[in-house]
């Protein structure tokens, strides 16, 4: 008998022939996200076993998987043959000694002696005769006896489920840059696709010295907690100070935010084709403020040829925030430091600019050359 964590997977199972190709990628993200804590990982028919591991590591290898995609739950158990003694010595670290409990088999090897009713009646007299403080409640019994006969001759044993990040793995869904601003929306926005699978690097825009040195901090811790389910990636700084200069001095005020935004896309395009990005990843919802209404995301999409992927695009405000809460990112979304978008902000923005008179507007500025301006001031960090 050996203690273990059991690992099962989310929807890679019905990847058919290219399962996999999905299982493998999901093994190296297990093995990153373990990196540092002894340990072995094994591949058991449908399931990951972490094993060789110290006792007090339990809990933070467990942490750790819990975050990684394409994990559907995980249970700390015990691996064994599937003998009946083997199974019983297994059931009883398991089950408690007194309160309400449920045996529950899963068969995987349809060849075993005994049918999943047997086992669950076998081993749960043996374990009532051992414990006279205890009884069955199969509707809804305080604790549970997990058998899991797999093929191979061995057993999982075990007492709970815990539920996983789900999704798919990191990596098999391409790669795509997100913008992210230091917001609440933006974080929420990349924890989203790297749960879909994509690979997600970063690319933040700042107006120093209008924003200061913490508002990049900001950004930088942020992408740091998206690192825990997206695992290693690379953040990029752009300064846009002067093309905010340009616009402010040149044209249209009700203009500034949306002549931004579409020099924010020209950037990060050319951006993403260094990095071999596929897309361009954004915390939009519609409607949620002057620049996100289906004029300014259309005005903005008009000048890149990159798919712009906005995953929040029918959320609420609310609906973001607690999905910002449950991945670690509002505490620090919400720390006072003002990003880029709220320099130079007009009294009235434009809520429906016509594509015409943004246009007409922006053949006032040397486009190419700011741009290129821009793309010189890129800074690389590695997360």
């Amino acid at each position: 008998m050996e203690k273990v964590i059991i690992i099962r997977y989310a929807e890679i199972h019905l990847k058919g022939k290219n399962r996999g190709y999905f299982e493998r990628v999901f093994s190296v993200n297990l093995e990153k996200s373990l990196k540092g804590i002894r340990h072995e990982l094994r591949r058991m028919s449908g399931r990951y076993l972490v094993a060789s591991f110290c006792d007090e590591d339990a809990e933070e290898i467990e942490s750790r998987i819990s975050r990684v995609f394409g994990v559907h739950s995980y249970s700390r158990g015990y691996l064994t043959d599937s003998g009946m003694e083997s199974i019983l010595q297994a059931a009883r670290r398991v089950c408690p000694k007194e309160g309400t409990f449920k045996v529950d088999t899963h068969r995987g090897d349809k060849k075993y002696p005994l049918t999943s009713m047997q086992l669950n009646a076998e081993v749960g007299a043996k374990l009532l005769e051992e414990n006279p403080a205890l009884t069955v409640d199969v509707h809804a019994p305080s604790h549970y006896v997990y058998l899991d006969i797999r093929d191979g001759g061995k057993a999982l044993v075990f007492g709970t489920f815990e539920e996983g990040a789900n999704g798919m793995p990191v990596g098999t869904s391409g790669k795509g840059l997100l913008l992210i601003s230091g917001g609440i929306d933006s974080p929420v926005a990349g924890y989203m696709m790297a749960k879909r699978g994509m690979h997600v690097e970063y690319l933040h825009f700042h107006s120093y010295p209008y924003t200061n040195e913490q508002a990049k901090d900001k950004v930088i811790s942020l992408a740091r907690i998206l690192s825990r389910y997206t695992g290693s990636a690379e953040l990029r700084t752009v300064s846009v100070t002067h093309i905010q200069e340009e616009i402010h001095k040149t044209c249209a005020a009700e203009l500034n935010v949306t002549l931004l935004r579409r020099f924010m896309f020209r950037i990060a395009e050319r951006v993403a084709g260094r990095i071999g990005a596929q897309c361009l990843i954004t915390g939009e919802s519609l409607g949620q403020v002057a620049s996100q209404t289906i004029e300014g995301m259309t005005s903005s999409n008009a000048v890149v040829s990159l798919p712009v992927l906005r995953p929040l695009v029918g959320f609420d405000k609310e609906e973001i925030i607690v999905r910002a809460k449950k991945i670690g990112t509002f505490e620090t979304s919400v720390l006072p430091y003002e990003d880029c978008c709220t320099v130079f902000l007009p009294e009235f923005p434009a809520i429906k600019p016509k594509l015409s008179f943004i246009m007409e507007e922006e053949r006032k500025l040397d486009v190419e050359g700011l741009v290129e301006e821009a793309l010189k001031s890129v800074e690389r960090i590695v997360i």
